[in-house]
């Protein structure tokens, strides 16, 4: 099963520069590749600590070139946001510079601030997903970009540099919700998804990306991609403790960045779901959902770590692991550690799990 390590670039360190933090967070981003992750991920956010990545495109370009090996990919580009011909463009260019490593990860947002902020309404957000992610689709398959739907009028336009190598296979969607899951299935695409609530929550959502993948692309549909925030550390207490603390703070802000103690998702279209999530959040109690977010988390020692992961993987079946190691202001020296132990001693370990056969096509010498 593959590995993949995640960016957020989240300030909630005390009293540290935005800049400075990026450059930790870079270097931190560096050691995927020796530590033997597959992929490195980055997220799209805007105007706020709670995820500073406006473009991921910028970040893994870089990254590109500080790497040789692993694979790149966007978790997600959020297409509302994003006008789909400089999608296409930016996905070629850095397809080419990185020798066919990239991999494109769709998603379509869901905090009210970024939608606000850029004049978008977020009831538009599926119908504005769909129709851009088709036609950037069918511009990588054929070289041009064309489109007359009531969001993008585009004259047929050629993408230059042109794409290489058919994406078939490194195609990914974010589907948090039962809207978004069979969409990703249509398009022929893996699903992710963030561990919120426990597997057996999340399952019917996969179940329901399962039958769309079959219908729409007539084969079983691939391992999806299951993202947790950890910690690991040799001493149980430790790990647990810290864990637990930024954990927490993590989940508080969630809470902040997507309002979730309002019930605006309520009322909007393709977001009835989360106002299910605001309703529990308010029945429950702020503390107590905090802690259970934290207990569904992969963290503790690394035989814990496997554990929590080899209990999923009875129920999910195979899935490829992404790990966010650095939020919440956790320390980088504790960052660094955690990510350290779990490259020896999990990462070896699940990639032995199930055999995928992903592997983007290269270009030929």
């Amino acid at each position: 099963m593959r590995t993949g390590y995640m960016l957020l670039f989240q300030n909630a360190h005390q009293g540290m520069p935005d800049a400075e933090m990026v450059r930790h967070e870079m270097r931190i981003a560096e050691l995927a590749e020796p530590l033997g992750f597959d992929t490195i991920w980055s997220a799209e956010h805007h105007f706020d600590s709670y995820s500073m990545l406006p473009d991921n495109f910028q970040v893994l370009t870089y990254l590109a070139g500080r790497t040789s090996k692993i694979h790149l990919g966007t978790a997600a580009v959020i297409l509302p946001w994003n006008d789909p011909l400089r999608v296409a463009e930016k996905i070629c260019m850095l397809d080419a510079l990185c020798d066919g490593r990239f991999i494109l990860g769709l998603g379509r947002g869901l905090a009210r601030l970024e939608y606000r902020t850029f004049g978008i309404d977020m009831n538009q957000s599926r119908d504005r997903f769909n129709e851009s992610a088709r036609m950037i689709l069918a511009a990588l398959r054929t070289g041009y970009m064309e489109g007359s739907g009531p969001y993008y009028k585009q004259p047929r336009t050629e993408i230059r540099p042109r794409p290489e190598r058919s994406f078939e296979g490194r195609l990914y969607g974010v589907a948090m919700s039962p809207d978004s899951a069979p969409i990703v299935g249509e398009l022929g695409g893996r699903m992710m998804f963030f561990v919120q609530f426990s597997i057996d929550q999340h399952l019917p959502g996969v179940e329901i990306y399962r039958e769309s993948f079959r219908q729409h692309q007539h084969r079983p549909a691939p391992p999806p991609l299951a993202i947790d925030f950890t910690f690991c550390d040799r001493d149980a207490g430790r790990a647990e403790e810290l864990a637990r603390r930024y954990i927490a703070g993590y989940y508080l802000s969630v809470i902040k960045h997507y309002e979730f103690n309002d019930d605006y998702h309520a009322k909007l279209k393709g977001y009835e779901n989360y106002a299910n999530a605001s309703q529990m959040l308010r029945e429950t109690g702020l503390e107590k959902a905090a802690e259970a977010y934290a207990n569904e988390q992969a963290f503790g020692t690394p035989q814990q770590v496997l554990d929590k992961l080899e209990r999923r993987r009875r129920k999910l079946g195979d899935f490829e692991w992404n790990v966010c190691a650095s939020f919440a202001g956790m320390p980088f020296k504790d960052v660094e550690s955690s990510l350290r132990l779990l490259a020896k001693e999990v990462v070896p370990e699940v990639k032995r799990w199930g055999e995928d056969r992903f592997e983007p096509v290269r270009a030929s010498a």
